[in-house]
């Protein structure tokens, strides 16, 4: 019997690079490529203009609000011309004001609507241009004011002069501004008092009495007055 041989044979695996096909979405025959148009993809930055406004809203109602409070122990509130200031001026006359002094810069219609209702609101001849407040917390209303006009002179702002002021509900105008800054002093007035005490008997009567017989006349006028209506009634 003869043996039969088994042949094995073996192959070694290919070299060639073998390529992927991706399957695609087929395309609508009957749609022409240049009608196609994507969808509008809408940006979340959509509802910016809302949120800024209610921030806005919101930097008003504060400015007002610390216009408010700062008309809390004002004895004196003052426009200055603002236009043309630079930053670093501005900055230096914060500086050279004394604490009882606030300096403020807002906006004309934002000041005028703080100040309706009250004392200050005689300062609408004001409220045009540009303006920055000067609030005054203390009686010595010249001393107050001369550092801004040293500071004035100083930066040689001529321009940047007094637009009004309001003092004990009288408004001034940048004409009269000479009176505030001449007011007597506490200092003064105490003087004239002391003056007074050392002038005859006679005189320092006459001025203690003059506003207790200014009060007797009103209340005598007054008296008068029922008497005759009391009168009318009866007839």
């Amino acid at each position: 019997m003869e043996a039969t041989a088994t042949v094995f044979t073996f192959s070694l695996p290919s070299t060639k690079t073998q390529t992927r096909q991706f399957l695609t979405r087929p395309v609508n025959p009957f749609i022409s490529p240049s009608s196609f148009k994507p969808k509008p993809v809408f940006k979340t930055h959509r509802f910016l203009p809302s949120i800024t406004a209610a921030i806005s809203r919101t930097k008003k109602e504060e400015t007002v609000e610390s216009v408010r409070d700062q008309l809390e122990n004002c004895y004196l509130l003052a426009g200055i011309n603002y236009k043309g200031f630079t930053v670093k001026q501005f900055q230096d006359l914060r500086k050279s004001l004394p604490e009882t002094t606030k300096l403020i810069v807002a906006k004309n219609t934002l000041v005028y609507k703080a100040l309706e209702g009250t004392q200050f609101e005689t300062l609408k001849p004001c409220m045009k241009g540009m303006n920055v407040w000067l609030f005054v917390h203390t009686e010595e209303i010249p001393s107050a004011i001369k550092p801004y006009r040293d500071f004035q002179k100083e930066m040689k702002l001529e321009e940047n002069d007094f637009t009004g002021a309001v003092f004990e509900g009288k408004f001034y105008g940048p004409d009269e501004f000479k009176k505030l800054e001449t007011l007597p002093t506490r200092a003064e007035i105490y003087a004239n008092l002391l003056g007074s005490l050392k002038s005859p008997a006679s005189s320092l009567v006459t001025t203690i009495q003059a506003p207790a017989r200014e009060l007797l006349m009103v209340l005598k006028a007054h008296i008068k007055n029922l008497e005759e209506q009391e009168q009318g009634s009866a007839v």
